[in-house]
């Protein structure tokens, strides 16, 4: 039997992928599933030739030491493309590895469908012309990405955000403080330092901090830890109350959050929770980016709006004393601060498309597999 080959190198995708692996094996593809994930995409029915927690890594110079296995996994893949077995690849986010798996593949004459596709708009437009000679459809998830990859040649569909699917049955927010054993009458504030030790390394000192310094001017609120999977916190490091794989339900549940710049800040969006954006990296790798990036936000909440929907706090303004000034006025429901942010997180909400992405993925890759006529 041939095969659907996929490659998500990180958490975030290793969750879509399994998306769509489901929507495949429901319409019963004729195709076994293997590739590069996570827990979720086994969960679907991936068979994993590697865990993705090996290759999570991010940053300029964070991911150098990791090149020595980068290398020879992509050897590993390189050798299987090109054995006749695999019939499709899936490649999920995760630029830096998977665009030189879709050159592998196209170099193979294996069709190539690349979906959450490398963030071009922000940085890395010479990866443009290498789309539009190596990838043979893209799946893209932001509205503004379909236009800018057909002006290169780039077969693109927006297929509308995956969040959507997960969010289809989000609790209300007594639900959901109840869920997370929170008061219903004190307020709430979440933390999403981010799903990558080298984040937490370097974001989970401040954001306590934060957490902190609003608890000294409230000493009602309750503070909630959204903790990814596949992290370990110290509880001496972190003394609030921690939540796995539940990012939606937290978000409900609070009255504002503090989150690591990425796709939380979309989740915060879809939740309709108020939100302060923060990062911070290594100063070479801020140097670097500072040199590369071409847009003026860094929150993907902000880049979808087009505009400061959500205060961000980068690199040296995160200092614990202004997020928690901006957090304050968000964290009082009725306040004016709290009530034109959700009505911009609400537009955001509103550009991220319809429900039902990977089933549209899932089309799109049994077309491509099977040969037949691109499906839109």
């Amino acid at each position: 039997m041939r095969e659907v080959l996929f490659v998500a190198g990180e958490a975030s995708g290793d969750l879509h992928a399994s998306g769509v692996a489901r929507e495949l094996k429901a319409r019963g593809a004729p195709f076994a599933l293997t590739g590069i994930g996570g827990d979720h995409m086994r969960d679907a029915g991936v068979e994993l030739l590697e865990h993705a927690d090996t290759l999570a890594v991010m940053g300029f110079v964070e991911v150098l030491r990791h090149l020595p296995r980068h290398w020879a996994l992509l050897r590993q893949l390189e050798a299987r493309i090109r054995s006749g077995r695999v019939a499709l690849v899936v490649l999920v986010d995760y630029p830096g590895f998977n665009m030189k798996v879709a050159r592998a593949a196209a170099e193979a004459g294996v069709p190539v469908l690349y979906y959450i596709t490398p963030q071009v708009w922000a940085w890395g437009a010479n990866r443009l012309d290498k789309l539009a000679r190596w990838v043979t459809r893209a799946a893209v998830i932001l509205p503004f990405e379909q236009p800018l990859l057909a002006e290169h040649g780039i077969d693109a569909t927006f297929v509308g955000h995956p969040l959507l699917d997960r969010a289809e049955a989000l609790p209300d927010r007594t639900a959901a403080r109840a869920a997370l054993g929170l008061a219903q009458d004190a307020p709430v504030l979440a933390l999403f330092p981010g799903s990558r030790a080298q984040e937490i390394l370097r974001h989970l000192d401040d954001f306590v901090a934060v957490a902190g310094e609003l608890r000294r001017r409230d000493p009602r609120l309750q503070v909630v830890v959204s903790v990814a999977p596949t992290v370990d916190l110290d509880p001496a490091q972190c003394p609030f109350p921690m939540v796995r794989s539940a990012s939606f339900t937290v978000l409900r549940a609070a009255d504002a959050a503090m989150c690591k710049s990425g796709t939380t800040t979309l989740e915060a969006a879809v939740a309709g929770c108020p939100l302060v954006v923060a990062y911070r990296t290594s100063g070479i790798t801020y140097a670097l980016a500072r040199r590369l990036v071409r847009i003026p936000h860094i929150g993907l909440v902000n880049v979808v709006a087009d505009r400061a929907v959500a205060p961000e706090f980068v690199q040296d303004a995160l200092r614990p004393d202004a997020v928690a000034d901006a957090l304050t006025p968000l964290l009082h429901p009725g306040d004016p601060a709290r009530d034109r942010m959700l009505a911009g997180l609400a537009e955001v909400r509103a550009k991220l498309g319809t429900p039902g992405a990977a089933g549209r993925v899932a089309e799109m890759a049994l077309a491509l597999a099977a040969g037949g006529a691109a499906v839109r």
